[in-house]
C-alpha cells in the first residue's frame, strides 16, 4: 500500500495550486524525485521514507564508508543534510555553519555560511546548542539560527537574501528547529520553555521574510488564532477563552508551550500539524489548571494560521512531557474504515493515532510497556475524562506535592521518545520508532520568574527501568492497533532519526556512534558501523550517478549527551541526564562529522 503523500498527493497539489503560482511549486516537483532529499523529514508527511531500493537486506551487509566531512564543531549534531541535484547542504550546531558540498567533486566546499552570533545565546539553550536542519525553497536555503534569526541564503552562492528576527534570546527565546517551506511561506517554531517563553509558530513570506501570521500556544483567542466556535477539541468547539480559563491570572504570559519540533503538511486539507511543549514552570503546584494549549497537537490552516482543531495530550503536565514530537501522516484502514491518519509518539509514552481531518482520537496506547505514570488514556466518548490520561497517584508530582521527591516515574522527562523522528514504511504499514527506556525521580520546588533566567523548578535524576540495564529500544509499531510488532534493545537511548526504504531496510544511529541497518519486517540486525562520535542525527539517503548513498551526522550531544557535550559531571545537571548517561563517556567522544555510505 502506498501512502497518498508519496503517490497521488502531488497530483492533488497540482490541482490545489492551479491558478495560484505558489513559490514552492518547484519544491513539490523536486520532492517526487527519490534521488534527492529536499525537506528535513523527507516529505510533507514527515514519513522519512525513501523509494530508493538498491540497498536490500541481502546486500546491506556490504555497505562501506564512501567519504566523510568534518563540520568543525564539537557540540551535538541533530538533523541531517539536504541533497538537491549534485549539491549537499550540511549544517552544524552553534555557531550554525552551513556548507554546500559538490557531490561531483569529492564533497568540495562550494560555499560556507557562518553567522556572527553573540555567544551569550549558549547559556539560554536548554539542552545543548543543537540545530535540527535546513529547508529549501524558491532557490533559497533556510536556516533558523540559535539567536532566533531566520535567514534565507541563495542556494547557489550562500549569500544572504533576507533575514527575520523570530525572538529575543535576552528573554530566553532561542532557535533550534528546522524551518518548513509550505506554499509561499516559511514556517518556524521557537525554543525556550525552560525560560518561561510564551511560545508560537510563525509563518514568513518566502520571498521577502515579512511575517504573515503567528499563532501562540496559549493566551487570548486572537493571539492563538483560535475561533471559539470553529476550532474544535475532540469534536467539540473549544469555547471562548479556552486557554485563559485554564491558567491562573497572567501565568499564560510565561507559559512555555514551545514549538521546537517538526512540522508536517497535508496539501489536500491545506492543514499544517505540529506539537506544543511543556508549560512553565516544571513545578505543577505553581500553575493550577489544564494549562491549555501546551502539550497539544495543533492543526492550522496553512494560509491564515487559523486553528482548525487541537488535542491536548497531557493536561496540567507534571513531568515535562513535551508534546513537540513529529506528526506523521499516512492513509490506513482502522476498524474497517479508510482513514487519513496522523500518528504521534509522545514524550509521555503513548502512541497516538488521530483522524487528521477533524482530530478524532482513534488509538492511544503505550509504546513502552514500562510506562507507569498513567494507566491508560480514557477512550470512552461518554466519559467526563474522555481523551485524558488516567494519572496514577503514586507518580503524580502534583499530588505528592512541592519539595517531595516522587520516585520511579516512567518515562523520564526526556520521554519515551524525544525529538528524534520516527519513520513510516507504506510497504510494511509499520512505524519505526527510536525510543528512550528511562525512568526518573522528580522533585518540584518553588521558583520565581526572571526574564532570561531558567524557570524550571524541579530536580531530576534518571536511570533505566527497574529490572533492566538498557536505556533504549528501537521498535516497529502498528498504529492501527497500538501494538509493538518487534523491539530491539539498545544500551543507551536511540536518539537518532530513523529512515525506512523501499529496499526493505530501516536505518538508525546509536549514542555510542553506530549506524545500524535492520530488516523492516523482523528487526534483525543486518549491518553496523562505528562512526567517529555518538549519533543523534537523522539518517538520510539519496542517489548520485546511479548509486544509492546513506548519510548521517555524528556528534554526540543533545539532552541525552549533554554531559559530554558541555563537560558536565554533577549527576543532576543537564536536568538529570548527566547521571543517567554517565557511562556514555566510556564509548564515545565529541566530534562533528558527516559519514556517507554506499555499496562497493
Amino acid at each position: 500500500m502506498r501512502n497518498f503523500l508519496l503517490t497521488t498527493c502531488f497530483g492533488a497539489v497540482a490541482a490545489l495550486t492551479a491558478g495560484a503560482a505558489y513559490a514552492n511549486d518547484e519544491l513539490i516537483k523536486m520532492s517526487q524525485n527519490p534521488k534527492d532529499w529536499v525537506m528535513p523529514t523527507g516529505n510533507y508527511a514527515n514519513q522519512r521514507y525513501s523509494q530508493l531500493k538498491q540497498i536490500t537486506p541481502q546486500n546491506v551487509g556490504k555497505l562501506q564508508a564512501a567519504w566523510t566531512f568534518s563540520t568543525g564543531v564539537l557540540r551535538g549534531h541533530e538533523g541531517g543534510p539536504l541533497i538537491i541535484g549534485n549539491v549537499m547542504y550540511v549544517h552544524g550546531p552553534f555557531p550554525n555553519p552551513v556548507y554546500a558540498l559538490d557531490l561531483n567533486n569529492d564533497g568540495k566546499i562550494l560555499w560556507k555560511y557562518e553567522p556572527k552570533q553573540d555567544p551569550n545565546v549558549i547559556p539560554v539553550m536548554c539542552c545543548d546548542t543543537v540545530n535540527r536542519g535546513l529547508s529549501y525553497g524558491d532557490g533559497k536555503i533556510f536556516l533558523h539560527q540559535a539567536d532566533t534569526t531566520l535567514v534565507a541564503l541563495n542556494a547557489k552562492d550562500g549569500k544572504v537574501v533576507w533575514q527575520a528576527k523570530n525572538g529575543d534570546p535576552a528573554k530566553g527565546e532561542t532557535g533550534t528547529s528546522a524551518p518548513m517551506v509550505i506554499k509561499d511561506k516559511v514556517l518556524v517554531g521557537i525554543s525556550g520553555g525552560e525560560f518561561g517563553v510564551n511560545c508560537h509558530v510563525t509563518a514568513y513570506d518566502l520571498k521577502t521574510g515579512k511575517q504573515a501570521w503567528r499563532g501562540h500556544s496559549q493566551g487570548p483567542d486572537d493571539q492563538m488564532l483560535v475561533d471559539p466556535v470553529k476550532t474544535t477539541a475532540l469534536g467539540k468547539p473549544v469555547g471562548k477563552d479556552s486557554s485563559l480559563t485554564t491558567w491562573e491570572g497572567d501565568q499564560w504570559k510565561t507559559g512555555g508551550g514551545c514549538t521546537w519540533g517538526w512540522i508536517s503538511f497535508d496539501p489536500q486539507l491545506n492543514l499544517v500539524y505540529y506539537g506544543s511543549g511543556n508549560p512553565s514552570t516544571w513545578n505543577p503546584k505553581q500553575r493550577p489548571g489544564d494549562n491549555k494549549w501546551s502539550m497539544t497537537i495543533w492543526a492550522r490552516d496553512a494560509d491564515s494560521g487559523q486553528a482548525k482543531w487541537v488535542y491536548q495530550m497531557t493536561p496540567h503536565d507534571e513531568w515535562d512531557f513535551d508534546g513537540v514530537n513529529e506528526m506523521i501522516l499516512a492513509d490506513q484502514t482502522i476498524g474497517g474504515q479508510a482513514r487519513k491518519i496522523l500518528v504521534h509518539f509522545d514524550r509521555n509514552g503513548f502512541g497516538y493515532t488521530l483522524d487528521r481531518t477533524n482530530g478524532e482520537l482513534l488509538v492511544a496506547e503505550k509504546f513502552d510497556p514500562k510506562v507507569n505514570w498513567a494507566t491508560k488514556v480514557d477512550m470512552d466518548k461518554n466519559s467526563k475524562t474522555y481523551g485524558r490520561p488516567l494519572v496514577v497517584s503514586q507518580y503524580s508530582t502534583e499530588q505528592n506535592g512541592q519539595d517531595v521527591n516522587s520516585k520511579g516515574i516512567c518515562p523520564a522527562a526526556l520521554g519515551t521518545k524525544d525529538e528524534q523522528p520516527a519513520a513510516f514504511s507504506p510497504d510494511t504499514g509499520l512505524f519505526y520508532v527510536p525510543t528512550n527506556h528511562v525512568c526518573m525521580d522528580y522533585e518540584p520546588f518553588k521558583v520565581s520568574y526572571t526574564a532570561g533566567q531558567p524557570y524550571v523548578g524541579a530536580t531530576l535524576s534518571m536511570y533505566p527501568p527497574p529490572g533492566d540495564t538498557h536505556m533504549g529500544n528501537f521498535i516497529a509499531w502498528d498504529a492501527r492497533t497500538g501494538k509493538i510488532v518487534w523491539s530491539v534493545k539498545e544500551q543507551f537511548s536511540v536518539w537518532s532519526g530513523a529512515l525506512a526504504t523501499a529496499g526493505g531496510v530501516v536505518f538508525y544511529g546509536t549514542l555510542e556512534g553506530y549506524l545500524k541497518a535492520v530488516d523492516a519486517k523482523t528487526g534483525k540486525e543486518l549491518y553496523k558501523f562505528k562512526t567517529a562520535s555518538g549519533i543523534i542525527g537523522n539518517v538520510t539517503t539519496y542517489e548520485h550517478n546511479g548509486k544509492q548513498y546513506v548519510a548521517v551526522l555524528s556528534g554526540v550531544g543533545g539532552w541525552a549527551g549533554i554531559g559530554l557535550a558541555a563537560g558536565l559531571t554533577n549527576p543532576t545537571d543537564g536536568l538529570g541526564a548527566v547521571g543517567g548517561y554517565a557511562a556514555l563517556r566510556n564509548y564515545t567522544s565529541l566530534g562533528g562529522q558527516l559519514t556517507v555510505f554506499t555499496l562497493p
